[in-house]
């Protein structure tokens, strides 16, 4: 080889060492980090890390009662997407016609697809999804409230937008106001807030589990391998049910994500955009103020006064006097706590259609707006009910425009189709197995 073509080569070389170098040593990368580390809890970057695939004993607030194993984690995904366990429909054409994941898509960030979740009384899916006509308004299950993603609800004490379930977390010391809502009633059982909740939501989607399910399809085998410490006689009921759904749910993480990538020590993982959207988000954006948990979410409460969901004129269920309405004042009952709604987490809104408790926003630069404004769009809730952390921000085009790279893609797992199984042991198609969501998804 002649000189020239070695020196070439060499050069080359270092070129490309330097490059890499420049990446690694990238000052936006040492500016997150110093950010994080600044509003982190615990001082460093590394309480936004989630647990690896796999790694249950890492996944937090699990309920002593129900310690998560790859078993219960596995059925609880089957249970999670079977419509065979719609079996206490109200009337017989909605029977095994919906699941827990016709609210919760996970090609929709695990939300409906659509402004409102409605399992029994409807059928399609998505945007498509409409109203069976031999239910009155009042008979479809309907939600009074955009339903919550449970994508990283793992880093959640309290479930729903009032956080009314589970007497831990923001709910200790709260007993009196349990007997206040029926629902809150369970928590007296001293169980987790996602054990709770997915016993109420199991009577109130009019789910149960049949001899059907269990023989026929062969769960039973399933539940014997994940309950056996149970009595026979205690093995096959809601409490399982919901514990295995509450093991599922804690393992669906966004772990696979850009930002994830990142902190795990992939410093290209990200774009320069998103890395400067990500100083944004930690700084002059303020948005840390309330998304301040592991997940950017928080268990707390504010009021920033977006509309509410009975705003909508084909909405389902609901209606101005909707008690679900109230957010934190749902559970609690009091005056100061109308229209406060719990701090939802971050990640894969990309593929939300609606934000907010209302599903008044169905972009996420609307919400940017919205919170950079920081006004009010609900006549319900003036100025001086707005929370004390809602104040404007002066961003320019360009920051929003960063914010808005890492809120939509470093913050976005695009593989959360690795939560939904190929197929259940029904054979039924999911998350919905009416006759038209058959259609439309190409069960038939």
């Amino acid at each position: 080889m002649n000189k020239s073509l070695v020196g070439l080569v060499f050069l080359g070389l270092f070129s490309l060492l330097a490059c890499n170098n420049d990446r690694l040593n990238d000052p936006y990368d040492r500016q997150i980090e110093e950010s994080l580390n600044r509003v982190s809890p615990t001082g460093s970057y590394k309480y936004y890390q989630f647990p690896e695939a796999g790694d249950y004993a890492a996944i937090p607030h699990q309920d002593p009662h129900n310690i998560i194993t790859a078993d219960k984690a596995e059925l609880g995904k089957l249970l999670f997407h079977e419509t065979g366990l719609a079996v206490d429909a109200a009337y017989p054409v909605g029977r095994g016609s919906y699941s827990c994941a016709s609210c919760h898509v996970a090609s929709a960030g695990f939300t409906p697809g659509r402004f409102q979740g409605v399992a029994d009384g409807a059928v399609g899916v998505g945007e498509n999804r409409r109203k069976l006509d031999i239910y009155t308004g009042t008979e479809v299950d309907a939600q009074g409230a955009r339903p919550l993603s449970v994508l990283n609800v793992a880093y959640v004490t309290n479930m729903l937008w009032s956080g009314i379930f589970g007497g831990s977390g923001v709910n200790e010391g709260t007993e009196a106001w349990w007997s206040f809502n029926p629902a809150a009633e369970i928590n007296f059982e001293g169980l987790e807030g996602m054990e709770s909740q997915n016993i109420e939501s199991l009577h109130l989607h009019r789910m149960s589990l049949s001899d059907e399910l269990l023989d026929v399809y062969g769960y039973r085998e399933l539940f014997d391998r994940c309950f056996p410490e149970y009595p026979e006689a205690e093995r096959y009921t809601d409490e399982t049910v919901a514990f295995a759904l509450g093991a599922y749910l804690r393992t669906v993480l966004a772990n696979e994500a850009p930002f994830q990538d990142w902190l795990k020590g992939d410093k290209t993982a990200m774009t320069a955009s998103e890395k400067r959207g990500a100083l944004l988000f930690l700084n002059e954006a303020r948005c840390t103020n309330c998304h301040k948990g592991p997940s950017f979410n928080a268990m707390e409460f504010h009021a920033i006064g977006a509309s509410d969901l009975h705003e909508f004129d084909a909405v389902l269920n609901t209606s101005e006097d909707d008690r679900r309405s109230l957010g934190r004042a749902f559970f609690s009952g009091r005056t100061e706590d109308e229209n406060c709604f719990k701090v939802p987490q971050l990640y894969n809104l990309k593929d939300y259609t609606h934000y907010f408790h209302g599903s008044s926003k169905t972009t996420l630069r609307e919400v940017i707006e919205y919170k950079m404004a920081a006004q009010s769009e609900n006549p319900r809730v003036g100025p001086e009910h707005l929370s004390d952390l809602f104040k404007p921000v002066d961003l320019s085009q360009q920051q929003v425009n960063d914010l808005l790279d890492f809120l939509e893609n470093a913050l976005r797992d695009d593989n959360l189709e690795r939560y939904v199984p190929e197929s259940l042991p029904s054979g039924n198609c999911f998350p919905n197995n009416d006759l038209f969501s058959r259609i439309e998804l190409g069960c038939d």
